[in-house]
């Protein structure tokens, strides 16, 4: 009962990037009693609940079962207890304290925690679980237990637009990109919960053949693999693969990146480099290989005995993240006192990464003999990564 959201370009404000799209899933569970799952985010209010009113007429619902209470899930909430003002509402007690933060209003809430769990006829129930920072202190699954289908809300989406609905029937490189996309900018800071719960919900033992998430796809083709996928993100992912970043005033330290990019390409031929103006490329994308690298390289020119913005933005984004098992270097041109490179290792360092070389420095625009070294320097760190 959700809304595909086809023209959506960019999410949560301007700060994740939405290329293909997305959606917002909402489910309707017709049993004995009638459930709705999740709602949709604000703007679609009143067209989700009219097409409720359609679908099955809003005098038939049971009650509301609200995983998680960020606007894009819960942003229909206020128009639908507009018109059912009695609708129970079940949801965690930080989903109660969220849901009231954003909505003012003293709704029939029911509060549940882990284990507990509602008959809703025919032989089926709804079983709840909380997973706290998956990624928000309110967020619980819902297990629907008779049909062996976990709507697990934010936790295994990806922002996708798609009328096919399921994950055997969409392009698979697309998904994968999006999916990996997804954990890195937004549940890697969570990456020690993600495994714990993960952990917890197998030892439940329960049969699981559909995983409905609160965006994109459905999992019904082998629902696991995007379990087993989370399992290996959360545990210090990398990939062979080294990401360089940059920004560049006249082109010098972009000179520097670009032989850098050679000599690693040339003493490490299986390594992946990919390299990044961070005033240019979508900061989510860079942000996803740094996530999929084992080291990274971070050059700025200084300026005013800093960096330039772009890449301070950046790092501020990657400081949150907290990425481990990762290691790192830093370059960039300098004309009069150079402070640029001892700014971006002591971001580095506070933000997790090893550093496993000393810094490049080039004193004004790069001369063949400068990117020479540069390119030599490419090549040691291959070999030091």
């Amino acid at each position: 009962m959700g809304k595909i959201d086809w023209e959506l370009k960019k999410f949560h404000g301007s700060e994740y990037s939405t290329h293909k799209g997305s959606s917002y899933n909402s489910y309707l569970i017709q049993e004995a009693k009638t459930v709705l799952i999740d709602t949709v985010w604000l703007p679609y209010a009143k067209e989700f609940v009219d097409n409720l009113e359609a679908e099955v007429g809003l005098a038939n619902i049971d009650f509301v079962v609200q995983n998680h209470a960020e606007i894009d899930h819960s942003g229909a909430l206020p128009e639908l207890m507009r018109r059912r003002p009695d609708l129970p509402i079940y949801c965690t007690a930080n989903g109660v304290k969220s849901i009231r933060g954003h909505y003012h209003q003293n709704w029939d809430f029911r509060i549940v925690k882990t284990g507990d769990s509602v008959d809703i006829g025919n032989g089926k129930s709804l079983v709840f679980v909380e997973a706290p920072m998956l990624h928000w202190p309110d967020t619980m699954f819902t297990y629907l237990a008779g049909e062996a289908l976990l709507f697990s809300n934010d936790a295994f989406g990806h922002h996708y637009a798609s009328e096919l609905l399921f994950n055997d029937f969409v392009d698979q490189d697309e998904l994968y990109d999006e999916c990996i996309k997804y954990y890195a900018n937004i549940l890697t800071p969570f990456s020690a919960l993600v495994a714990q719960k993960i952990q917890e919900v197998v030892a439940l033992n329960l049969p699981l053949e559909i995983i409905a998430p609160s965006h994109g796809i459905i999992w019904r083709k082998d629902p696991l693999q995007i379990v087993t996928k989370y399992a290996q993100w959360a545990a210090d992912y990398q990939e062979n693969r080294i990401t360089i970043l940059y920004d560049s005033m006249w082109d010098g330290t972009r000179k520097i990146a670009e032989a850098m990019a050679h000599g690693i390409t040339d003493a490490a031929p299986s390594t992946e480099v990919r390299v990044h103006n961070a005033a240019k490329t979508d900061k989510n994308d860079i942000i996803t290989d740094v996530f999929r690298s084992k080291a990274i390289l971070v050059g700025s020119p200084t300026i005013n005995k800093g960096i330039l913005s772009a890449v301070a933005g950046i790092m501020e984004e990657i400081k949150g993240l907290r990425f481990k098992n990762k290691k790192a270097a830093v370059f960039g041109c300098y004309g009069w006192s150079g402070e640029g490179n001892a700014v971006l290792a002591r971001l580095l360092e506070e933000s997790g990464f090893a550093l496993a070389a000393e810094g490049f420095k080039a004193l004004w625009e790069p001369d063949t003999e400068t990117l020479q070294k540069a390119y030599e320097y490419g090549e040691a760190f291959a070999r030091k990564v």
